[in-house]
């Protein structure tokens, strides 16, 4: 304790990792304490809690909310896409989204390095989504790229062979991973990931790195065969993912759920029942109603969405964030 209040943790260091080590994690770490720090935890042993990527630009957008203006994009490295935003919680950087916007909007392509905290939320399937919450960027050339490339080709190999090592690991204590040669800032981290994705194979993980290396070397990137390819599976879902969840990236304001009497969840249930449509209505617009009416706690309203769906079966979510009345 200091000054009588509680100590925050340090601040932890930005790892480097590609888009499909991220975005196929599926472990939540920490995050017990008010500062405890959050991770997530990968198959390959990385606890992430805050990351640093780069890629070709693919994706820029603003989206207007009653807090002020948000930003979502991704980047494409040579394994997959990084989705990323920017809360309205964060002005410093919006001047400049607004620029990158426009120069996207406007046909340009350019490479960003992008610094900024893991974060996840389960969908209403019980699927489990990783994004990146953007603290600061940087338009890079391709050397700065390439070195990117390189050493988080790097760390990624370092990370396949400790978990080749755990795997032939006795048991997962960390104990018997250090006998096996495990390196200790990995120990704890491939511990949980054995226990939570059980035996796999990270042959598809060794690709990405060629991949990443003979991109490097000039023979794969450019803009337009980054363009050219195939969006990869579920980028439709998890941008729809990224615009229905982006406004819960704000911090939790401690507003009641209750405003002069009223009950959260028959104010979300009557403006379902009201201001849906014949697909239903948006995860946001219920936000910006319920802001109208004095609840602006997003975790609350959020809960009773989800009781009237799940428990008190009052509503339906016909697609992901979009809900109605049965």
């Amino acid at each position: 304790m200091i000054g009588g209040q509680q100590q925050r943790s340090r601040r932890q260091t930005a790892i480097r990792l590609f888009a499909r080590e991220f975005y196929e994690s599926t472990l939540p770490d920490g995050g017990q304490g008010e500062y405890d720090p959050r991770f997530i935890v990968t198959k390959l042993g990385a606890r992430v809690n805050r990351m640093f990527v780069c890629g070709v630009v693919e994706r820029l957008e603003r989206r207007d909310t009653e807090r002020g203006p948000m930003f979502s994009g991704a980047v494409r490295d040579p394994t997959g896409l990084h989705l990323w935003s920017v809360g309205s919680f964060r002005p410093e950087l919006h001047i400049e989204m607004e620029e990158l916007v426009a120069r996207f909007e406007g046909g340009d392509r350019f490479l960003m390095a992008c610094i900024g905290k893991s974060n996840h939320y389960t969908t209403e399937d019980g699927g489990f989504r990783c994004r990146m919450q953007m603290e600061d960027y940087a338009i890079i050339d391709r050397d700065i790229y390439a070195s990117w490339l390189v050493e988080t080709a790097d760390q990624t190999m370092r990370r396949i062979e400790a978990l080749g090592k755990a795997q032939s690991a006795e048991t997962t204590d960390s104990n018997a991973l250090r006998d096996a040669g495990v390196p200790k800032d990995l120990i704890d981290g491939l511990g949980l990931a054995l226990n939570h994705y059980g035996e796999w194979d990270a042959e598809g993980y060794k690709v990405g790195v060629l991949q990443a290396l003979s991109a490097a070397e000039g023979r794969v990137v450019s803009f337009e065969e980054h363009e050219a390819e195939a969006p990869s599976e579920s980028v439709t879902e998890d941008k729809e993912s990224v615009e229905a969840e982006v406004a819960s990236e704000a911090p939790a304001e401690s507003t009641p759920a209750s405003t002069d009497g009223l009950d959260i969840e028959s104010v979300v249930l009557e403006i379902i029942s009201k201001h849906a449509g014949d697909e239903g209505i948006d995860y946001d617009s219920i936000m910006k109603h319920c802001s109208k009416s004095g609840f602006t706690d997003e975790d609350s309203i959020e809960d009773a969405i989800y009781t009237l769906r799940d428990d008190k079966c009052e509503i339906m979510e016909p697609r992901f964030g979009w809900f109605k009345t049965l």
